[in-house]
């Protein structure tokens, strides 16, 4: 039985900093994180535990930091190749880029290239979770799913289902076909390994009444699933949303009055929400995923992380490959620190990476798995280097806490502060050996 000892610099948290401060962080200067059988077996001070476990292979990761690898929580991995197009508006983005591209994916082999490449870019950005929407085509999560597995990753997926005549040709399903083609990857791929199915009808406008119905029915009958879905985006979406359900109390109320409000429900965005829309996911502890660099990204608005949080909603952060504009979630941390400005929220660098690994795991219900360096949790695992380009660097040696020596790397880190990316305690990305004895 291996069992490997990572030593650096460890970050981890107790609690949520939203709610206690930076007392809810854990930080070890020189500390120890004991991997066997792809979990967590313990952690403490460096020293301590090499004593403790002589029989340890050792990764020394020197000064750098160790944390739980990053999650996700939404994401569109079919827009990986049109990632950063030019300006516009959601609607006419989707109809511009997001759709063309989509269609693509009946085709197997395009499908599977686009998942190997989504996924090497988010290992190489230390993303080790993600929740991501597929397309109409079953194709598209099976190569996905497939892809995955092959990496021993934890992911959440769906084919997302339109059958209004809002979506263009070659992007439409049926009421039945979403239900039955949904039923069918769930009872094939829901489980297996590390892999989990999301019920995925891509927002009210793409779906009929009917659709929203038949999914509605999907999630109760095996309401272990997640559903995602977007919500309350951009203004003239809601005007949008309202004109074709005129029954509807507001955008929320599409998705309760056909069974898809409850515990499990991912919203992103939720950027505009009317106070019943607030209270009823409260009420129900729904999760709400940030997603900063696509909301300014797509001139979207500023979602209000302060009062959210205030008010005990369950949050998470994600990319939103492609409306959001990187694969990093370090440059999603920065954007949301940037929002939190303009609406006078600072957030703090303990909230900023709690949000992209227990918080997003929280809101996925997964926070017993992944999101934390504990015994017993996942080890995926992220390891930054705090001085990886010299501005960065020179900022970080002026640091009088490891918080003053993180934050330049979350304002202006990229794919060269990942250091090294583990999936399930085997290191996917990094020097392909830094280990002594």
């Amino acid at each position: 039985m291996q069992k490997i000892l990572l030593i650096g610099q460890v970050l981890s948290f107790d609690g949520t900093p939203f709610e206690t401060g930076i007392d809810a962080a854990r930080y070890e200067r020189r500390g120890g994180v004991l991997i066997r059988d792809g979990k967590i077996a313990a952690t403490g001070p460096a020293e301590a535990m090499r004593q403790d476990h002589p029989e340890a292979d050792i990764v020394d990761h020197g000064d750098k930091l160790i944390l739980a690898g990053f999650v996700d929580a939404h994401a569109h991995y079919p827009q990986t190749g049109i990632i950063a197009s030019w300006g516009k508006r959601l609607i006419d983005w989707l109809n511009s880029y997001t759709f063309p591209e989509e269609t693509r994916f009946f085709d197997p082999a395009y499908a599977a290239e686009i998942s190997e490449r989504y996924l090497d870019l988010t290992l190489a950005h230390g993303t080790t979770t993600v929740v991501s929407y597929c397309t109409i085509h079953p194709t598209s999560v099976e190569a996905f799913f497939t892809a995955a597995q092959a990496r021993g990753q934890r992911v959440v997926a769906g084919k997302t289902c339109m059958d209004r005549d809002t979506a263009p040709d070659g992007l439409r399903d049926s009421a039945q076909s979403a239900y039955d083609d949904s039923k069918a990857l769930l009872e094939k791929w829901h489980g297996v390994d590390r892999l989990s199915y999301a019920i995925t009808p891509r927002f009210s406008p793409t779906s009929t009444p009917e659709q929203l119905n038949a999914l509605g029915a999907l999630w109760g009958e095996h309401p272990d699933c997640l559903m995602q879905t977007h919500l309350s985006e951009q203004v003239d979406e809601i005007a949008w949303v309202k004109s074709l359900y005129p029954q509807a109390r507001d955008y929320l109320d599409t998705y309760e009055a056909h069974g898809l409000l409850r515990p499990g429900g991912l919203y992103g965005h939720a950027i505009h929400l009317e106070d019943r829309e607030k209270d009823r996911l409260k009420e129900v502890d729904a999760s709400l995923i940030h997603c900063p660099t696509s909301n300014t990204f797509i001139g979207s608005g500023l979602f209000d992380m302060g009062g959210l949080m205030a008010a005990g909603h369950r949050i998470g952060l994600a990319t939103d490959t492609g409306g959001g504009s990187s694969f990093s979630m370090l440059r999603t941390m920065a954007a949301a620190y940037e929002i939190g400005q303009i609406r006078h929220n600072p957030i703090h660098p303990a909230q900023l990476l709690w949000l992209a690994t227990a918080g997003s795991a929280r809101a996925l219900r997964m926070e017993d798995k992944i999101g934390n360096i504990a015994q017993g949790m996942e080890a995926d695992l992220v390891v930054l280097d705090l001085e990886s380009t010299p501005d960065i660097a020179q900022r970080a040696a002026r640091a009088n806490d490891i918080w003053e020596a993180v934050f330049p790397t979350i304002m202006m880190g990229d794919d060269r502060a990942i250091a090294a990316t583990y999936i399930g305690g085997r290191q996917s990305q990094g020097p392909a050996s830094v280990s002594t004895q």
